[in-house]
């Protein structure tokens, strides 16, 4: 029996993925009085992120924005609660690079997917309002 191809994902959703992967990994030996706060918000955090892109990702252009947006949201407040873990000694200095570093490039993406998308919007917009240069004065 033959396995199907591995279905190929959105490159940040693949990069998220692989950071959550990474971020599992640190999660199991975080320190319990983190683990069980601060570590589970974290990780429903990654999910959600995950959860908000997939999403937009299969949404038409115009319903894609607040997915997106949803995503930005949630990234920089998983970025905030892993500064506090790492302030508090609770994530090393080496794995809190491991994670902030891609974070960073996955918060540029999303933030250049939501420039591309208000664009986008801002140009059907303006065409939407534009009068059409082919109708004469006074034409129905």
């Amino acid at each position: 029996m033959k396995l199907p191809p591995p279905r190929t994902l959105l490159p940040l959703l693949q990069k998220v993925k692989s950071v959550y992967v990474l971020w599992y990994g640190y999660y199991q030996i975080l320190p319990k009085p983190h683990r069980y706060s601060l570590g589970h918000r974290i990780d429903s955090l990654f999910i959600e992120t995950i959860e908000a892109i997939s999403s937009a990702s299969f949404l038409q252009k115009g319903e894609k924005q607040p997915y997106v947006r949803l995503a930005i949201k949630k990234l920089d407040t998983l970025r905030i609660l892993l500064m506090v873990l790492w302030e508090t000694r609770s994530l090393e200095n080496q794995r809190y690079a491991a994670l902030s570093i891609p974070l960073d490039e996955i918060g540029k993406m999303l933030g250049g997917w939501n420039g591309q998308l208000m664009k986008s919007l801002d140009y059907a917009r303006d065409k939407q309002n534009s009068p059409n240069p082919t109708q004469r004065t006074g034409e129905k």
